[in-house]
């Protein structure tokens, strides 16, 4: 029941707020009460990892490989808590930030349809389920996407839907010629069958496929466009929830997949996930410093930050994916901040575009403080959890001696820092240009801010045990025996 929990919750969730569509106010209250049941069933489950190792439960009672496997190490353990922690936040955020979530329209429903999508792609452990649920997150996404009814937003969804239908089929057809060169789509018995016909076409295209099909889940070079296009349409409070979880999910899948079912080291994979990390840094860092809106500013930066992390895992080394996941929960934290930050800046100014905006450096010294914390982590410099990501990443580049990519971590968060800076500069410091009446502020809506500045601070000063257990994730999932074992796949590997 441990692993049933995260999906039965957000699913029970959305619902009883669908049945509630008449009462916002019931909407709200069973929202936020489900996204706290979430947040106290990943507790529960971390823990549980923790002590005991993987876990795992077989569907039906069908046994592995032939039955739907659920499965959890401390890897995907982790991740089901922060989407539980991020959706307690975000959620709070947006009762107590009047506006524009649409709550009329399905907000709460769709909302929780969206975890309960996320959560399913961290605890499955077959890649036909991990399609099942990235389609139940493209259709509640696409529904978060169009459920104010701004014409932008109907734009946004088209570019949105396109790519991401291209991916879904994609991964669709990945699915079905692995599936006919193994016989099998659990990823654990994949593990054993696939072992030495890495060469073999199709087992080769089906991992090109697939490639491409997370790529783009993950906003990857060179299918992002999605990312830019459609973050700065969305309401606050969903915009932070897409920041924190929606890329970190292709991520996931790229991270799980390339290193359990296809070895991440292995030519032409090795050289597209390099290159793919670096030209996503590249790329993503120069659009951002080229946009004045402060959530197209973050979205670019997001599309550079997911480069680090694929970087990490393309490093194919132990220390390189303990990088990579240490940045992926970094991430997570100081993203969907910002993105809550540039809504409090929206609200006292009433504008995100850095060209008719300023003073908030005098009006609001504490947000301008939390913005601070999160913008220099962003940025990577200590003592924040973005300077021991970097860190993690550059020295694990230099031991694997890819200078080029060390070059790039480098200079990528350099140019990171004058993005943040020019934020600093226009919204914070520079005089008000023209009316600088006060506008409507909330309070409350800075408690989820603060709560993250202080993680990203406390995680950052005492980075020891988080390092560790990124570090244990990575083994666990370089040395999957303990994977295996839970899920009950255990014979010999195919000669």
């Amino acid at each position: 029941m441990l692993l049933v929990w995260p999906v039965a919750v957000p699913m029970g969730a959305a619902v009883l707020t669908l049945l509630a569509a008449r009462s916002v106010r019931a909407q709200r209250v069973l929202s936020l009460a489900g996204a706290l049941a979430l947040l106290a069933a990943g507790t529960v489950l971390l823990v549980t990892v923790l002590r005991e190792g993987p876990q795992a439960a077989q569907m039906g009672g069908w046994a592995a490989p032939y039955g739907i496997t659920m499965v959890a190490d401390l890897f995907s353990a982790a991740l089901v808590f922060a989407t539980g922690l991020m959706a307690v936040l975000t959620i709070f955020h947006g009762l107590v930030r009047p506006g524009d979530t649409g709550e009329h329209f399905g907000h709460h429903p769709l909302t929780q349809s969206l975890l309960l999508g996320i959560c399913g792609a961290f605890l499955t452990g077959d890649l036909f389920n991990l399609y099942v649920w990235f389609e139940v997150m493209l259709i509640a996404s696409f529904g978060l996407l169009v459920v104010g009814g701004r014409r932008e937003q109907f734009d946004a969804a088209v570019k949105y839907a396109g790519l991401n239908l291209v991916a879904t089929l994609t991964f669709l057809t990945g699915v079905g010629l692995l599936y006919g060169a193994a016989g099998t789509l659990n990823m654990a018995d994949l593990h054993l069958t696939l072992a030495g016909r890495s060469g073999e076409t199709a087992v080769l295209g089906a991992a090109m496929l697939l490639l491409f099909a997370f790529g783009a889940k993950a906003a990857l070079f060179p299918v992002f466009f999605w990312l830019p296009a459609s973050y700065h349409t969305l309401s606050i409070t969903t915009s932070a929830l897409f920041a924190a979880l929606m890329t970190k999910v292709g991520v996931y899948a790229l991270i799980r997949v390339f290193t359990l079912v296809y070895d991440a080291g292995e030519p032409p994979i090795a050289s597209l996930l390099l290159w793919g990390g670096v030209l996503s840094m590249v790329v993503g860092v120069l659009g951002a410093a080229a946009q004045m809106e402060i959530r197209r500013i973050l979205a670019f930066h997001s599309v550079s930050q997911i480069g680090y992390m694929v970087l990490g895992l393309a490093l194919h080394t132990g220390l390189g994916l303990a990088g990579a996941i240490y940045y992926l929960f970094h991430h997570i934290v100081v993203k969907s901040n910002l993105f809550l930050i540039a809504g409090a800046v929206r609200d006292r100014t009433g504008s995100e575009d850095l060209r008719t905006i300023g003073g908030l450096w005098k009006r609001s010294p504490g947000l301008s403080i939390l913005f601070l914390v999160s913008a220099l982590s962003l940025a990577g410099l200590p003592p924040f959890t973005g300077f021991w990501a970097k860190l993690l990443v550059l020295r694990a580049s230099l031991d694997a001696e890819r200078y080029v990519a060390a070059f790039a971590v480098l200079a990528v968060g350099l140019l990171t820092l004058f993005s943040m800076t020019k934020i600093w500069n226009e919204a914070f410091w520079k005089p008000h240009p023209g009316d600088a009446r006060r506008r409507f502020s909330s309070r409350l809506a800075l408690i989820p801010v603060a709560l993250l500045a202080a993680i990203t601070l406390a995680a950052g000063v005492v980075a020891e045990p988080f390092i560790d257990a990124a570090t244990e994730a990575a083994a666990q999932i370089v040395d999957p025996a303990r994977y295996l074992q839970a899920v009950g796949v255990t014979r010999e590997l195919s000669p």
